[in-house]
């Protein structure tokens, strides 16, 4: 083979892998930034009850959780006595929910809201991923 041929096979080579590599950064840093709940987002909310509930609870519980309005889906665990639900941030708000759940339903409940360190350690298959440490470099890098 020519050797002016292999050069410009390497040199090709080399600037396509640098421009897909430049262009998977980009794609990390813009899918991975903050933003705005707006009107597709759903979250989750967990509300703790301090008291024991039976499955008459658990039906009235659903039954309220059902009419307010951004809830999509909600599950009530007799057992450890937790209420986990989906919303739309952009149409609700999880603490309004959790404080009039607390006053209408009579329950002495509270919202649970992870700490710092709880959410940093969330997942432990995200924590050792390949795209966890890029976004990682990424990140110190900018």
């Amino acid at each position: 083979m020519n050797k002016k041929l292999v050069k410009k096979i390497a040199i090709g080579t080399a600037g396509t892998i640098s421009l897909l590599c430049i262009i998977l950064c980009v794609h990390i840093y813009l899918v991975t930034r903050p933003k705005a709940p707006d009107a597709n987002t759903v979250a989750l909310a967990r509300i703790d009850v301090k008291q024991d509930i039976d499955d008459a609870d658990a039906s009235k519980i659903g039954a309220w959780l059902s009419t307010k309005k951004g809830v999509d889906h909600y599950l009530c665990n007799t057992q450890s006595n937790i209420v986990v639900f989906s919303f739309h941030p952009a149409v609700v708000n999880a603490n309004e929910i959790a404080e009039e759940f607390s006053h209408k339903l009579h329950y002495n409940s509270t919202r649970y809201v992870p700490s710092a360190d709880e959410l940093k350690g969330g997942c432990p298959v995200a924590a050792t991923s390949i795209s966890s440490r890029a976004y990682n470099f990424i990140k110190h890098v900018f």
